[in-house]
């Protein structure tokens, strides 16, 4: 996958297939998006392309009210990740400013998406809006396909055990510890990507070794205080272990530690992904009032029977 930063080079994708969105957790209901954006480029020999935004469209419209504690599913690394695993040809990631907000739905599709990328067809998800004050819709792109000349295409609303699909509903359930759900929504594994360093020395007391994953975005979703079933990925080894989320998230270093059943060399300062299959228990925010040693060997016990 191709990844460009706003539109610089991309006059070298040829017939393409365009969608536009957040796509914040790259879910079940995105996945669809993309499949059916694939799928179309083998119909017309073209390359599928994904247009997204960073930072979240809120975070800039409405720093002081919605967007202040919008908290997202992925940090943009692991979006980008998480995308390439889909087998989409190409992302185009527009600095998302004011001055770009005010841009029409109109000029959105000449200047844009046919003026930049000369798209042959646009997929957009249900109920999708676009443009200055969200007024670009389906319709809108309908009225204006046969005068550029490309296809339009609406993906209707995806549903998982009888509810709708949404980003929201994910967040939802992260901030409800029901890591299962958000997973089933997601189709793939709740991810932390970033570096991993040695926990703090608190930790050495309690007799078991501790790492950290650094959160490298402050607006990144953390689930609530307690101990997960997770394994890291870590130079294409994956080894099993707890994640041990507490009030260490309220300092300036935001991070998660966790603890691995099998240790292995030379982890500290390379970047891994924390893989989440499961909350065991809700556990105190402050570490010190923990039964520490009896919350490990249960839980151990607990989550290698859990993650095969």
């Amino acid at each position: 996958m191709k990844v460009f930063r706003d539109f610089e080079g991309t006059e070298t994708i040829k017939n393409a297939v365009v969608t536009t969105g957040s796509f914040d957790g790259v879910h079940l209901g995105h996945k669809v998006i993309i499949n059916n954006l694939i799928n179309s480029t083998k119909e017309i020999g073209g390359e599928s392309v994904l247009v997204t935004f960073y930072p979240h469209p809120r975070k800039v419209l409405y720093p002081d009210t919605i967007g202040k504690n919008l908290m997202l599913i992925n940090s943009q690394k692991e979006k980008i990740e998480l995308l390439k695993k889909t087998g989409l040809d190409n992302l185009i990631i527009v600095t998302f400013t004011i001055e770009f907000s005010k841009m029409s739905s109109v000029d959105f599709i000449r200047k844009i998406l046919v003026g930049k990328l000369n798209a042959r067809k646009i997929i957009i998800g249900f109920n999708h809006h676009f443009g200055h004050n969200r007024e670009g819709d389906f319709e809108h792109l309908k009225q204006l396909s046969s005068y550029h000349n490309f296809i339009v295409e609406e993906i209707p609303e995806q549903d998982i055990q009888n509810e709708s699909v949404s980003s929201t509903k994910i967040r939802k359930a992260l901030l409800e510890g029901n890591i299962q759900r958000a997973n089933a929504y997601l189709d793939h594994q709740y991810i932390i990507i970033g570096k991993i360093n040695k926990s703090v020395d608190k930790w050495h007391k309690y007799g078991f070794k501790v790492y950290s994953i650094e959160v490298e975005e402050e607006c990144k979703l953390i689930p609530p205080c307690g101990i997960y079933a997770v394994h890291l990925n870590i130079n294409s080894t994956n080894i099993k272990g707890m994640a041990i989320i507490n009030n260490t998230l309220n300092s300036s270093q935001k991070s998660v530690n966790f603890h691995l059943f099998n240790d292995i060399p030379s982890i500290i300062g390379n970047e891994g992904t924390l893989y989440f299959h499961k909350l065991i228990r809700f556990i105190d925010c402050n570490i010190e009032n923990n039964d520490w040693n009896s919350i490990f060997y249960a839980d151990k016990e607990k989550i290698e029977e859990l993650i095969y």
